[in-house]
């Protein structure tokens, strides 16, 4: 097994039990990892076209827009659910216990150099996750629609 496939298995486990502790904890255990929310994204497959969801954290998060990160742990490739937003950029995320329509956009460099220090302040993880890789870490800010 390549060094890509054992990491890729390991974030499907990895998520696949926090879904498990959130659902069996009736979203108590695990809804707020490094302090910030716990959110639910459903996107579509950009390759089978099938519905894809995943739980990511938002560090910064208001009443127009949800910002995602798109880190995979300082890993060089993009994470699939962002290569995903970018083929689709309607989605949905479940935040607090709602789900909410999104539109999807990476954040222009003008935009990311005024939010990183924010995200970095809400969790510093992301400052060393940036130091791993060599490209530079997409911001994504998901607009909600009505």
């Amino acid at each position: 097994m390549t060094s890509y496939a054992l990491k890729d298995t390991g974030a499907k486990l990895m998520n696949r039990a926090h879904r498990l502790i959130l659902t069996v904890s009736g979203n108590r255990l695990l809804a707020r990892p490094f302090g910030m929310p716990v959110v639910e994204l459903h996107t579509t497959g950009r390759k089978s076209g099938l519905p894809r969801s995943c739980y990511l954290t938002t560090p910064i998060h208001d009443s127009g827009r949800i910002v995602l990160v798109a880190s995979k742990g300082g890993d060089d490739r993009n994470p699939d659910w962002y290569l995903n937003l970018q083929a689709y950029p309607d989605a949905e995320l479940v935040i607090d216990g709602t789900r909410r329509k999104v539109h999807a956009r990476t954040a222009t460099s003008h935009e990311r150099a005024e939010l990183w220090p924010k995200i970095v302040a809400a969790y510093n993880g992301y400052a060393d996750y940036q130091t791993r890789t060599s490209r530079e870490i997409p911001v994504v800010i998901c607009e909600l629609r009505s």
